[in-house]
């Protein structure tokens, strides 16, 4: 994405902050992950929990991937937008049974199962409803995924899913719930995944759990290995890998189970093509740093607060010598900020600032606070 004057003088015209989608950038995407993803006999499934704008998940949903799902609102808004429920997969450590019901009736593909408390509670509501739950288990193959501390899911400390010495018990289990189908497993390791040595460790450890099932007469029809890839936030128009991330699994897993292998992409999908277009408030002098005072903030872009993640910022208005600031948004929190010691051209108040990468975990994660409207949207086809 390059923000032309022409660009940068159209997004004048509207109120700040607001998200900018390039819809070029976006369909590049989903063109390149569809066709290294499936010339492999791979399906993915878009995982919504990284952008639900309605906009570009009907883009995604023409392009025939399935939904990945983290609650039942986001079930019921990927099917009205054009997902397909046979292709949609329920994840997530804390289903409420309202959500459960939610699935049952809509006929998702799978649950996604984290504990022996989550597939009783699924076969007592199949059972009430009069309904077979399809489920996968989801594994904690305790691998290291060497990411933000923050986004790390597949180690033994987190939350998720059911730690290899658990599953024997489980199987026990899962044999005596009778509208419980078992149709697969599931992995996710972490996200922003840019070295892909831990999904190498990954596909040693599916390939050793698909024979620990298949030993006990249990054949996983479907074999999800998550998602996770990262992408360059220093560099916002280089592309995710997506050869060379799917070539590790189609290198890496037994021929036997590689046609059953799906994944959950998210941000590798839609960060790229987003970006966080807000005005400079104030030029501030402090002690040690001069800050820029933007109208956005961690309400419209959570990730720098919440674990101080990097977004590169660019100033779209300004061609003066180059100055160092430290950026920040204008909510009531000392963490409410975008970058420290940032260089930028010389900034002034009413210059369009761009934070890039923005497509993933931004629109999404917005919230309130402060009581603050919740950003718009715009998109390159339309403005």
């Amino acid at each position: 994405m390059t923000f032309t004057k022409e660009i940068t003088n159209r997004l004048r015209n509207h109120r700040t902050p607001f998200y900018y989608y390039d819809m070029d950038i976006l369909r590049e995407t989903l063109t390149i992950a569809s066709r290294e993803a499936s010339s492999r006999g791979f399906t993915v499934h878009y995982a919504l929990k990284a952008n639900f704008n309605p906009v570009i998940m009907k883009t995604i949903a023409e392009y025939g991937f399935g939904a990945d799902c983290v609650s039942g609102n986001e079930i019921e808004h990927a099917l009205n937008c054009g997902f397909q429920p046979g292709d949609t997969v329920f994840a997530g450590v804390g289903k409420s049974d309202q959500e459960i019901e939610t699935g049952l009736r809509l006929g998702i593909k799978c649950f996604n199962c984290e504990s022996i408390a989550e597939l009783k509670v699924i076969d007592e509501i199949a059972a009430r409803m009069g309904k077979k739950a399809p489920v996968a288990l989801r594994i904690n193959p305790n691998i290291e995924a060497h990411t933000i501390r923050h986004i790390t899911t597949g180690t033994d400390e987190n939350k998720f899913g059911i730690r290899i010495p658990e599953l024997e018990e489980v199987v026990t289990v899962m044999s005596g719930l009778h509208n419980i189908v078992f149709r697969g497993i599931h992995f996710h390791i972490g996200s922003q995944i840019t070295d892909l040595n831990p999904y190498r460790n990954l596909c040693t450890r599916v390939n050793e759990i698909y024979d620990w099932f298949t030993d006990r007469g249990l054949e996983p029809e479907v074999i999800n290995v998550g998602g996770g890839l990262g992408i360059n936030y220093n560099e916002p128009e280089t592309l995710p890998p997506f050869e060379q991330y799917f070539n590790v699994f189609s290198t890496h897993l037994d021929r036997k189970i590689r046609s059953s292998i799906s994944f959950e992409l998210g941000r590798s999908l839609t960060a790229s093509c987003g970006s966080l277009i807000s005005s400079v408030l104030f030029v501030k002098e402090g002690a040690s740093e001069t800050f820029v005072i933007l109208d956005a903030g961690m309400t419209e872009l959570l990730r720098p607060a919440l674990y101080h993640a990097f977004h590169l910022i660019e100033n779209l208005t300004s061609e003066l010598p180059v100055k160092k600031y430290t950026v920040a948004g204008p909510v009531c929190e000392t963490t409410d900020t975008f970058g420290k010691f940032i260089s930028l051209p010389e900034t002034q108040r009413g210059d369009i600032i761009a934070i890039r990468s923005a497509g993933a975990y931004g629109e999404a994660m917005a919230s309130r606070y402060n009581l603050r409207s919740l950003p718009g949207s715009l998109y390159s086809d339309s403005i």
